[in-house]
């Protein structure tokens, strides 16, 4: 062999024998990060700001096993992360542009190779599923050589990716709250949420039921989710991921904007900076902990407690509304809220009901709530103004709660000058809620009132606080009511 070529041969193996070794040193390096996520594990905290991240060439090499060629896209990091987890439940959230939805689809995709397997993702509401740039439309352009080769079939009606293995990727919404029912006789292996804080918390919880397999087939039970800071479900996510997480094996992985290699930082900064300093901070920061709240209701100045007094005078007060959720609608709730009084200036607020229903299932859940309440409890709705104010009161009073003590109530001034004294009341500690699965909506709404985009509940609220205060307030005597409003009551 001459002298150049056995040079060139020489420098050959070299670098084959230095790319051999790199490729050992970033595998065992890869590997690492899953062990270093079951050590964290094991001591019952996921913390990936702490994980020592190799180059994303070894990430990648990690997650190949995991990997299928429908995952076209090459994650970054903590994506790479987000789809090592071995865990049931797991949220990335945080930033703007921080990755996040890639993440959830392509963790949604990595077992479609597998005969059986069935994923789904889930915006709350048709029209989001369909924007430009949401999980759907990037679905579309991610399998387009697949669907164009015939290897990948997609049912627009069904909105429903099908594979060579039978696998599926669907794509569903949860705008109102009968919507899950429609996933009742579902299976599914991969449940993925994207923007989880425009969900309400037991739509999330429902879908776990849905989450299940046979036991021949060998893919992992996973529910992912991801969104920024803010809207309607920020504080249950909030709760569920950042504080109870670590000690219930939820996984929480922070985003931030310096996370996503692909994003144009510089001009994405710029539009941010346009937003007001609360959704701002949210976006640009992944800030889990600034709100936009109002200035009437803290949290804390409500203490939760089992139950209320036994004895004790009690109202009902509810807030009209008669309008069912539907897609494009967002009407007002009808809310009934149970404020009870056993001292002189300590009240328990008992029990919210809340629900958007045509104006046949308001009646229902007005008379409902009545006969679990007791004829001893009086009923007060809001009258509004003029005679069609009138009229629904003598409705409910004659045909909906006929032989129960029920008041219209003439409001006067805006909803803030009449939460004012239940405001006061909190503050100085003397408003305690009775634990129940309404507390977090309530929390929420009154804790941004008036700011918030609800105010039902707090009005609700506002006005049994008033009617059990009023002087001529007393505890009702079914049979005296009875025979003072007989005619009223029977004679229909």
């Amino acid at each position: 062999m001459n002298p150049t070529a056995k040079a060139q041969n020489n420098s050959m193996v070299n670098a084959a024998n230095s790319t051999a070794s790199e490729q050992v040193s970033e595998q065992e390096n890869a590997l690492s990060v899953a062990e270093q996520l079951k050590q964290q594990n094991a001591r019952g905290r996921i913390v990936v700001e702490d994980l020592q991240l190799p180059k994303l060439s070894a990430l990648q090499k990690a997650l190949t096993p995991k990997m299928n060629r429908y995952m076209t896209h090459r994650p970054f990091p903590k994506q790479v992360a987000f789809l090592l987890l071995p865990h049931r439940e797991a949220f990335y959230g945080g930033a703007a542009g921080g990755g996040k939805s890639d993440a959830l689809l392509m963790a949604a995709l990595q077992y479609v190779d597998i005969p059986g397997y069935s994923a789904i993702l889930f915006r709350r509401t048709y029209s989001e599923l369909g924007l430009a740039g949401a999980l759907m439309f990037r679905a579309k352009e991610w399998l387009a050589p697949f669907r164009e080769n015939g290897e990948v079939h997609w049912s627009e009606k069904d909105k429903v990716f099908t594979f060579p293995s039978g696998a599926t990727l669907a794509f569903g919404y949860l705008e109102t709250s009968n919507d899950k029912f429609r996933y009742q006789s579902a299976e599914f292996q991969f449940i993925g949420f994207d923007e989880l804080t425009h969900f309400k918390e037991e739509q999330y919880t429902y879908l776990f039921n849905r989450l299940r397999k046979l036991t021949s087939l060998d893919v992992p039970l996973r529910m992912r989710s991801a969104s920024n800071p803010g809207n309607i479900g920020h504080e249950w996510v909030k709760n569920r991921f950042l504080i109870e997480g670590p000690g219930k094996g939820r996984v929480f992985i922070p985003a931030t904007l310096d996370d996503n290699q692909h994003i144009d930082r510089e001009e994405y900064v710029q539009s941010l900076m346009e937003l007001d300093p609360i959704t701002r901070e949210q976006m640009l920061r992944g800030d889990w902990n600034v709100r936009s709240e109002g200035n009437m209701f803290k949290r804390e100045w409500f203490e939760l407690v089992d139950q209320a007094p036994t004895e004790a005078q009690r109202v009902r007060y509810w807030d009209l509304a008669a309008t069912e959720e539907g897609p494009g609608k967002d009407p007002a709730y009808t809310v009934g809220v149970r404020i009870s009084r056993k001292h002189q200036g300590i009240y328990f607020i008992e029990d919210v009901r809340r629900r958007r229903d045509r104006p046949a299932g308001v009646e229902a859940l007005v008379h409902h709530t009545a006969t679990m309440d007791g004829q001893q409890v009086p009923v007060w709705i809001e009258q509004e103004p003029g005679s069609a104010g009138k009229n629904t009161i003598d409705h409910y009073q004659r045909y909906v709660l006929p032989g129960y003590a029920v008041y219209g109530d003439k409001v006067t001034g805006s909803k803030i000058i009449r939460a004012n004294p239940l405001s006061s009341a909190a503050e100085a500690g003397n408003v305690k809620i009775v634990r129940g699965n309404w507390n977090s909506e309530f929390l929420d709404e009154a804790e941004l009132f008036p700011n918030g985009k609800y105010m039902d509940q707090v009005d609700a609220a506002s006005g049994a606080f008033s009617q059990i205060n009023s002087s001529g307030l007393t505890q009702v005597d079914p049979d005296a009511m009875a025979i003072l409003r007989g005619a009223r009551v029977y004679g229909f």
